[in-house]
């Protein structure tokens, strides 16, 4: 038997709308985890504003945490890492996943799928980066790789 999305969501918390992130995202006092932790409730919001369903966030496992788990309008389950900078003088965001971060990911991910209460009608299984780089003026800017890795 495989669960319906809402069921998986249950116990996750609702997102508050990007507009009421982004403002946050602003604040330059903001600590490193603190600003990674707003980060990942815009990536979600972000993406639930597209039509995704969010099945799932920080999921940890011995590999490492998922960021988030979500089901795509196509019903696919998308493994999100997400990476949050207030510049990009360090480059990219998205090189910070390395070679050896996707396999942590990629083995948590099949931790997650083999989980009994994870099971539900789903028609593949995608890994994505979405960076979140905030901006002084405008807002943060969103970069989403479909699969990244």
């Amino acid at each position: 038997m495989t669960a319906a999305p809402e069921a998986l969501t249950s116990g996750i918390p609702p997102v508050p709308p990007s507009g009421d992130i982004a403002a946050r995202l602003e604040d330059g006092a903001l600590a490193a985890r603190a600003l990674g932790a707003l980060g990942e409730d815009y990536a979600a919001s972000w993406l639930t504003e597209r039509g995704w369903s969010v099945i799932d966030r920080n999921w940890r496992s011995r590999y490492g945490e998922l960021d988030i788990v979500a089901l795509d309008p196509r019903r696919r389950i998308v493994f999100v890492e997400v990476k949050t900078r207030r510049s990009m003088k360090h480059g990219a965001p998205q090189e910070a996943v390395t070679a050896a971060k996707q396999t942590n990911l990629r083995r948590a991910g099949v931790q997650w799928l083999l989980e009994p209460s994870h099971r539900l009608a789903h028609e593949g299984v995608r890994f994505d980066v979405i960076t979140v780089v905030v901006r002084r003026d405008g807002g943060p800017a969103v970069h989403h790789i479909p699969g990244a890795f």
